[in-house]
């Protein structure tokens, strides 16, 4: 087998890319206790997480930033509101076809027409909830599955 055939068989037998994206101020919030240790757990049972992003705005304590970073997150903080900056984003990483499955963890239904557009792409597309308290059901109905922290 030449090499470029060994690469071939590889990238087709390689575990699914999963890039995780986190809506910090929706979801890291005292009523929903998240660990994110359990957020990259059930990501993480897509496939190997190729990116792992936690999205946060100026308010974000440098507690929080660097426990995200000890726990391997990329910590994006943005002046403002995060959504956007997010489904940028999460849209590019679908575009540029740096995954297999794209995971967001959040209740917020801003977020679905980038999943949307992840689906059209073909990528396996995930909702993560922190809890069933003021979840929206849009994300779940946009996304091919969907999972609830601590069900």
């Amino acid at each position: 087998m030449d090499l470029l055939q060994r690469l071939f068989a590889a990238e087709h037998t390689a575990e699914p890319r999963v890039a995780l994206f986190v809506d910090g101020p929706n979801v890291l919030r005292d009523e929903f206790d998240v660990d994110l240790d359990d957020v990259r757990a059930a990501a993480r049972a897509y496939g190997r997480l190729a990116t792992t992003r936690l999205y946060v705005d100026e308010h974000a304590t440098p507690g929080l930033i660097q426990a995200a970073e000890a726990r391997g997150f990329n910590v994006v903080v943005t002046s403002g509101d995060v959504d956007v900056k997010l489904a940028v984003d999460l849209t590019r990483q679908v575009v540029e076809s740096r995954a297999d499955v794209v995971a967001i963890v959040s209740r917020d239904t801003d977020f679905k027409p980038a999943l949307e557009v992840a689906n059209e792409y073909g990528l396996r597309t995930v909702a993560i909830a922190p809890g069933t308290h003021g979840r929206s059901d849009a994300l779940p109905n946009a996304a091919t599955e969907s999972v609830t922290l601590g069900e």
